[in-house]
């Protein structure tokens, strides 16, 4: 049927106990689509399972017209049974690819077409059976087309009307703070930037200052927590660290991220700071954003319901860190298309990594993971085992490519660039990072070396 043969009538013996047990079977697999799509928490929702059920009601109904019309009552479950058969094979299919996206298997490209997919999916199996009974009814051609372009139109406008109310409905509550947190933030974002130590003079020491952008799913918050206790435990940056996180879970224990919490931490980390000696190391994590035709921002996403907050663009970030006063610089941003930041921020005093390209999607930012791909290859596994930042890089940017290739995803091709001055400090500055404990004296280009640096 799906194929429009009319073939599909010879292999259909219809009985009342097949139209039973095919509607079973096509509950079971809609059910257990709408449960994979479905958020954690929902709950079901009766009027999703009656909006479904409405066209195998109206497969019947024209069943039965069809048997009375044609004085043929053996074709009374036959429109109903073929749609129902084909309804369970296109939604096992569905069902296949939304476990594949829930295991973060699912190629990028396929998540920008999978609305439109199911749609045709749903349209295909109801207007391929209305073409072949129109063949088999011998229908002049004129009727077959305009019959199929009404049904058409309708299917689309129905499925993109019910996608409101699926089987499993997300439980939707306005997202609300307390009293108590809301004015507790400035208190929490004070005691941080209180917490930092002033550096010590003529000693190379490293800050790190990490930022989780958006809240609606845990693996930001988890890579930039672990991050940070990787900088605290193997590279001495106690008392010289803060996180801003975004999400609803960490409101009484981290100040949130935004552009305004940024600013000011990176305004007080500059001012506790020798800018001749020290090094910010500046990492941020949350999704790319992304207009709603899909086309790249270049920006950071930033939320954290119920506040409204800006992105965090890259001509922004480079103008915060220059107010800062912070000349050291490396900046590691793990997003999609997180490779535009590049251009903004390059310094001859800064390096740049990036878990994209300015033109690819980074991956492993799914519910169920704690980091995502590039931030576990880089901070869980690469800087725990290498002694340099081109090092980390090299085996991170080789290791996520292995996956990428392994999960058949489109290669996200991380990016590095290292500023010429940065270039001749780096090695020794990662001996103060990398080998703390050993606390070298560092001397590194003045101000006017630096601007004499061609």
């Amino acid at each position: 049927m799906l194929g429009g043969s009319t073939r599909a009538f010879s292999f259909v013996k219809p009985t009342f106990a097949q139209f039973v047990v095919f509607l079973v079977a096509a509950l079971a697999t809609n059910i257990l689509f709408a449960y994979l799509a479905a958020d954690f928490g929902s709950y079901f929702n009766e009027q999703g399972l009656i909006s479904y059920l409405v066209w195998p009601v109206i497969m019947l109904v024209a069943g039965i017209i069809l048997a009375k019309r044609t004085q043929n009552y053996s074709l009374l479950f036959v429109p109903v049974i073929l749609w129902l058969v084909a309804d369970t094979l296109l939604v096992l299919l569905q069902s296949g690819i939304q476990y594949l996206d829930i295991k973060g298997w699912l190629p990028a490209f396929l998540y920008a077409i999978l609305p439109t997919l199911f749609t045709a999916l749903f349209v295909w199996q109801t207007a391929s059976l209305l073409w072949v009974f129109a063949k088999k009814l011998h229908w002049p051609w004129w009727e077959r087309l305009l019959m199929l372009a009404g049904a058409m139109v309708l299917l689309v406008v129905w499925q993109k009307n019910v996608v409101n109310q699926p089987i499993f409905q997300t439980r939707t509550e306005d997202p609300s703070i307390s009293e108590k947190n809301f004015y507790g933030q400035e208190t929490l974002l004070n005691q941080a930037l209180e917490s930092i130590a002033k550096s010590k003079k003529g000693v190379s020491e490293w800050y790190f200052v990490g930022m989780a952008g958006f809240a609606g799913q845990d693996v930001f918050a988890s890579e930039i927590t672990q991050a940070q206790s990787l900088f605290d435990d193997r590279f001495g940056t106690v008392g010289r660290s803060l996180s801003l996180i975004n999400n609803p879970a960490t409101w009484q224990d981290f100040p949130i991220a935004s552009r305004t919490s940024l600013a000011k931490s990176l305004k007080h980390i500059g001012q506790k700071m020798d800018t001749n000696e020290d090094v910010l190391f500046l990492t941020l994590s949350s999704h790319g954003a992304v207009d709603e035709s899909g086309s790249i921002l270049g920006d950071l996403v930033m939320e954290n319901p119920p506040v409204e907050l800006e992105p965090i663009d890259p001509v922004w970030l480079r103008s915060a860190l220059d107010v800062a006063g912070i000349r050291w610089r490396v900046i590691v941003v793990s997003s999609c298309y997180s490779g535009a930041f590049i251009d903004a921020l390059k310094s001859p005093t800064t390096a740049i990594i990036t878990a994209s390209r300015a033109d690819r999607a980074s991956f492993g930012c799914t519910d169920d993971a704690d980091m995502t791909y590039f931030g576990r290859a880089f901070f869980s596994e690469s800087l725990r085992e290498q002694t340099s930042f081109d090092g980390a890089f090299n085996q991170a940017q080789r290791r996520v490519g292995e996956r990428e290739a392994l999960m058949g995803f489109e290669p996200s091709e991380p990016q590095m660039v290292v500023g010429l001055a940065m270039q001749e400090a780096l090695p020794e500055l990662e001996k103060a990072l990398f080998h703390h404990a050993k606390k070298p004296q560092i001397r590194l280009p003045s101000q006017a070396e630096q601007e004499m640096t061609p």
